[in-house]
């Protein structure tokens, strides 16, 4: 069995962060309502990113570090654009090194 992260983009265009073992069906939870709570008063839903995990822990763990995630950081995410993703990382009080520049 494999698990997934994933990220949704809700229609008040603010970010949800979650983890499933089927990523099909809770999508389409989170897309009737009946997950209640946060995303069902932002409908329609929309999956932007997921990524598979061999364990639960794993996925559960990536949920956690993406919901502490600024919102700039979590659409380096979605664009698949790591160096920002380093970018924002190293934060703005610490000169970047010369490869993320």
């Amino acid at each position: 069995m494999s698990f997934a992260a994933y990220l949704l983009r809700c229609a008040d265009g603010s970010y949800y962060a979650g983890h499933t073992d089927d990523l099909g069906r809770r999508i389409a939870q989170h897309q009737s309502g009946e997950c209640g709570g946060y995303t069902a008063a932002r409908l329609p839903v929309a999956r932007v990113w997921s990524q598979e995990f061999a364990t639960r822990e794993e996925a559960l763990a990536a949920e956690q570090q993406i919901k502490g995630w600024s919102r700039a950081k979590k659409e380096a995410l979605i664009a698949g654009d790591w160096v920002r993703i380093q970018q924002l990382a190293w934060g703005t009080k610490n000169p970047l090194p010369e490869h993320l520049k």
